[in-house]
């Protein structure tokens, strides 16, 4: 155990309650992990799936960091207080990133932020992908003010930190929320969904999304690893949900993992293995936003330094895409084939072309700041398309 941990808060002379944190206090994460100094450290992907990463640390990453995670109970404190060990990517040559933000929302509405302090930094040398963990204590997190009288307190995690839970201390009982009566959605992409510079967890498009269609979200979103990976497949398949997408193609091109012919035939696994475990629910499958780098022009894409900021280019020669490399156009095009004709089967299958959320006219309102990522601005307009489009009258996740 870290030896920097003291479990008593900061605080004045207020009366704590320290409470045990428990699955029944967490929404979101596909696994917990309890960890040696006794703590919670939310998965989103399982053991399983874990194990077959092949070392890959960008998956092993993008899966510990708690997208769309959150703490929720029912209580009547006006005070709370959350001890954390967070995991921060740093990297050589480049500024600190921002800290990783705690969103508190009360029934419902945002209520504050806070961030973290201590945790560990992992610098990573871009030049030769080395490592280096420099290891912090454990910090707080701290929310007051909170209003009188009973109600529904979340704390959504950061999705740029991984996020070991320490402690839990509020000064009133707590209590678990009984699941209710609203339809879950499981969604699963690329670093797009699963924050890329969104504000934070809660104004992720796919977490504005869900708030729009008052259903509860459990984001799969994968930076760098949307990559139609089997394991991946299965975690879908095994997660109960009553609502299912998948977000296909960004990291395809800008990987250069794949070529034209091995494609259709991945789609097609991945969707067979997701509807082993959920053979009626509405499955959308999502084409990639708009990115004007690789709309013709395939992979690799690398990144690109100049005074502190990165942006990234499509290394690709655009008539590589007639011998099958992907283009975003490409996919987009064998995507809706695919949907479409297994849609004659399958009733329940839709399709979305990506750029309904973010398109041309987007990007010249909205630019990727990176020429890779939507700002937290694109997030917020993409979340709104969303809800309407999925939700909405006619959408494939309306409301029966």
């Amino acid at each position: 155990m870290d030896d920097s941990y003291d479990p008593a808060p900061a605080s004045d002379a207020t009366q704590w309650i320290s409470t045990p944190l428990t699955d029944a206090l967490l929404r979101g994460a596909l696994e917990l992990e309890r960890t040696d100094r006794g703590g919670l450290l939310p998965h989103r992907l399982p053991a399983r799936a874990r194990a077959q990463f092949g070392g890959d640390g960008q998956v092993a990453q993008a899966e510990a960091q708690p997208s769309g995670v959150r703490v929720v109970f029912r209580t009547r404190a006006t005070a709370v207080e959350l001890d954390v060990l967070r995991t921060k990517m740093g990297y050589r040559g480049v500024p600190p990133r921002p800290d990783g933000v705690y969103e508190l929302y009360v029934d419902g509405e945002p209520a504050g932020r806070a961030t973290a302090g201590g945790g560990n930094v992992v610098m990573v040398d871009m030049s030769d992908g080395s490592r280096e963990t420099i290891p912090g204590p454990v910090g707080a997190v701290r929310f007051a003010g909170l209003p009188e009288g009973e109600k529904t307190v979340e704390i959504w995690l950061p999705y740029t930190e991984t996020t070991e839970l320490i402690g839990l201390r509020t000064d009133a009982p707590v209590s678990a929320v009984e699941p209710g009566g609203r339809r879950v959605w499981l969604h699963h992409g690329s670093s797009i969904s699963h924050g890329s510079a969104a504000e934070s967890s809660a104004t992720t498009w796919p977490a504005l999304g869900a708030a729009a269609g008052g259903v509860e979200l459990v984001n799969v979103g994968l930076g760098g690893s949307a990559l139609l990976d089997p394991f991946t497949a299965r975690a879908l398949r095994d997660t109960p949900a009553d609502l299912v997408s998948v977000k296909v193609g960004i990291n395809l091109v800008n990987l250069d993992g794949m070529r034209l012919r091995v494609f259709g035939p991945a789609v097609h696994g991945f969707l067979d293995t997701i509807r082993e475990g959920h053979p009626t629910a509405p499955l959308l499958v999502l084409s990639p936003v708009y990115c004007p780098i690789h709309e013709d022009t395939p992979g690799p894409a690398a990144p690109e330094f100049s005074e502190g900021k990165v942006a990234f280019k499509a290394m690709g020669d655009p008539a590589e895409a007639a011998f099958g490399k992907l283009t975003l156009n490409v996919i987009r095009t064998e995507l809706a084939r695919i949907v479409e004709e297994r849609a004659a089967d399958d009733p329940n299958l839709y399709y979305l072309d990506g750029r309904e959320l973010y398109g041309e006219a987007d990007f010249a309102d909205l630019p990727l700041p990176d020429q890779l990522h939507p700002d937290a601005a694109a997030h917020r307009r993409m979340g709104e398309r969303f809800g309407a489009l999925a939700f909405g009258p006619g959408g494939p996740f309306a409301a029966a």
